[in-house]
């Protein structure tokens, strides 16, 4: 069966929490678009794709209270400022409510076609990946992190069903985890070999030669192709540059923001340092000792051999 983060039932929306996996799979029900607004920001599910997905659906749910259209849509644009795909849905949920359309069928429509965009991306991704290869991956970009299959982890499992001998560096993303908690977790379900590495260790794997490819996804790209990702992201790819290792983003067309330049046009989330220092309420750092704890950070494009979207492959 394949992995869901999400499930519009007609009258609410069903929310598997990821921040209680790979523990506990619990599903939670949405009713409202508050709760929907509250479920994005405490990253109970998180993925930029997968984000403006929900907030599509938390949308519908506020216009059906009869709540007001623009408070409905300040709640849940506020609720990630780096995420592009949030804005994108919300503004076109806000068009189609404005040209009279059905508000259920729009997000049904953005919902399908993101996840035939990963499945399209999938199928072009895998032809870059050699017969046999070493792939590391960042945070999650799965199919938690979408409508379903993934970006690119998308181009992971692609590339797996299409017979290749693939082998998987998973980081294990500081501070929330993503990798270790969630990638791990969908490659489980799989069967795709994997292993769980700290974030610190893939330098000394790309020196030592085994890394073939490094896939990101990502949660904004300008229009001259700045890309903001899971923080770390630039480190990556800046080891991959060094050590002569192609550099590949995966992400839908929904995550290009063409009105933006360059990266000071990308603002970066700041979350709480409590992030940083408590892991599953488990203190691991000292209550008074400050911490920094930025989500995000922006790699230039000359650090990138291509980008893959549902479009093409576009390259240097």
């Amino acid at each position: 069966m394949e992995v869901k983060a999400f499930y519009w039932n007609g009258e609410y929306l069903e929310l598997l929490d990821q921040r209680e996996l790979p523990e506990r799979e619990i599903w939670l029900e949405l009713r409202d678009y508050t709760d929907v607004a509250k479920a994005i920001k405490d990253m109970a599910v998180r993925g930029a794709p997968a984000i403006g997905c929900v907030a599509a659906y938390g949308f519908l749910l506020g216009i059906r209270a009869g709540e007001d259209p623009q408070r409905v849509y300040q709640t849940l644009k506020n609720t990630r400022p780096t995420a592009y795909n949030l804005f994108w849905a919300l503004d076109r949920m806000l068009k189609a409510l404005q040209e009279g359309k059905n508000l259920e069928e729009e997000a049904k429509k953005i919902e399908e076609e993101d996840y035939m965009a990963n499945k399209k991306m999938g199928e072009l991704g895998a032809q870059l990946i050699p017969e046999r290869a070493r792939v590391l991956t960042h945070c999650n970009t799965g199919a938690l992190a979408t409508a379903g299959w993934g970006t690119a982890l998308g181009v992971v499992r692609s590339a797996h069903y299409a017979g290749k001998d693939i082998f998987v560096w998973v980081d294990e993303t500081r501070p929330y985890l993503q990798g270790s908690r969630l990638t791990a977790w969908e490659l489980l379900k799989e069967g795709i070999p994997h292993k769980i590495i700290t974030d610190s260790s893939a330098g000394y794997l790309m020196r030592k030669g085994l890394v073939d490819c490094v896939l990101v996804g990502a949660d904004r790209i300008t229009r001259d192709y700045y890309v903001a990702n899971k923080i770390g992201t630039y480190a990556l790819s800046v080891l991959a540059k060094a050590h002569g290792i192609p550099f590949y983003v995966v992400a839908p067309k929904s995550t290009f923001d063409l009105n933006s330049h360059g990266e000071d046009d990308i603002k970066i989330e700041e979350r709480s340092e409590e992030e940083v220092k408590v892991i599953k309420g488990v203190r691991i750092a000292p209550n008074n000792s400050p911490a920094l704890h930025l989500a995000f950070d922006i790699t230039p494009p000359e650090n990138i051999t291509a980008i893959i979207t549902e479009e093409g492959i576009i390259k240097p």
